[in-house]
């Protein structure tokens, strides 16, 4: 099994709501759900695009998947992130807005939110203990030849590249897209999407992922409040 610790909205927020229909699949449940209709956008056409980020569920990564160190259990991963959310404050992103990373779609802050880069950076340490050293395999599954210096340095100590100056809160849509289909996937993206981006999002939990065994479906294993949340508004 791996663990991953990420951010995802409650399952009755309207954004976590639309998300999982557009991805065919809600992390909460584990069960598929029914895929969206969209003009010019064939259900095949979004099966397809969604494939890698339907396994992982809607989410924002802030401690990549990662297997249990030798001598540490479930439970004690647990009671950490119980005493760590209740020492940490909720972070507000004012706007959500649809971006193209590198080809694929993901929602990113419309601006940079310091406290919220923060908080992944605090996540990143604070549990790194509990995170056992990839094997030669997973680390050559990420290409670090590509890499820049800092992403390499960053995998080698961390476990994962993409974290403190190197770290971009996103919620990934799709897999990458072919540059030609580039700019019809973001129109889609924007006319099902932008009705639910009109609010602050609050990361206001840190959620467990689990997953079972390779290539398994990630699911939500528990949500951890932060202190002093308020929860968003549902419709």
């Amino acid at each position: 099994m791996r663990y991953a610790i990420y951010f995802t909205p409650p399952s009755s927020d309207p954004l976590l709501k639309v998300a999982a229909n557009w991805l065919g699949r809600n992390a909460f449940t584990g069960q598929p759900v029914r895929a969206p209709q969209i003009r010019n956008l064939a259900h095949e056409e979004i099966t397809k695009l969604t494939e890698s980020a339907r396994r992982y569920g809607f989410h924002a990564t802030l401690k990549a998947p990662f297997h249990l160190a030798d001598g540490l259990e479930e439970r004690e991963l647990l009671s950490a992130l119980m005493h760590f959310a209740s020492s940490m404050k909720p972070v507000e992103i004012p706007k959500l807005k649809i971006a193209n990373l590198d080809g694929f779609f993901a929602l990113i802050p419309d601006e940079p939110v310091a406290k919220l880069n923060q908080l992944a950076n605090d996540i990143v340490v604070a549990f790194d203990r509990f995170r056992a050293p990839p094997s030669a395999q997973e680390v050559a599954r990420r290409n670090p030849e590509r890499m820049s210096v800092s992403e390499r340095r960053n995998l080698e100590q961390w476990g994962y590249p993409y974290v403190f100056d190197d770290f971009r809160f996103h919620m990934t849509l799709t897999n990458p897209v072919a540059e030609p289909e580039q700019e019809r996937i973001s129109q889609m993206l924007s006319e099902f999407l932008e009705p639910v981006l009109e609010e602050p999002v609050e990361i206001n939990n840190i959620a467990l992922f689990t997953e079972a065994e390779p290539g398994a479906p990630f699911e939500v294993h528990s949500l951890h409040p932060l202190a002093g949340t308020n929860i968003r508004k549902t419709a």
